[in-house]
């Protein structure tokens, strides 16, 4: 049988099996984006949270070192470089929390 989710219903049942993987707004950035690229996707948690992650962007930097981009320049220049160096790998991100931390598909 299958159910489609809302995004609520979404948030909940991530909440429910991955707590800790997605904020509050980036479970709904990452919801419309699964959902724009195939609104019949079979709801699978934990693959999402292997095939995503969201952290801040100090840990990004700290993560990838090839980004062109250090922890102490601001956040705009922090988020330039962040930006060039997913595109130039071909995945998907975006800035939430007020461009404080990014969601990304893991490569």
């Amino acid at each position: 049988m299958k159910q489609t989710l809302s995004k609520d219903m979404f948030r909940f049942q991530m909440n429910q099996i991955r707590p800790n993987n997605f904020s509050y707004e980036g479970q709904g950035v990452l919801f419309d984006y699964l959902d724009e690229i195939d609104s019949e996707l079979e709801f699978d948690p934990i693959a999402i949270c292997c095939d995503f992650s969201q952290c801040s962007l100090n840990e990004f930097l700290d993560a990838f070192n090839d980004v062109d981009a250090t922890k102490e320049m601001d956040d705009d220049y922090q988020r330039v470089g962040i930006s060039e160096f997913i595109e130039m790998h071909g995945f998907w991100f975006s800035f939430v929390e007020n461009g404080k931390e990014v969601i990304f598909e893991n490569f």
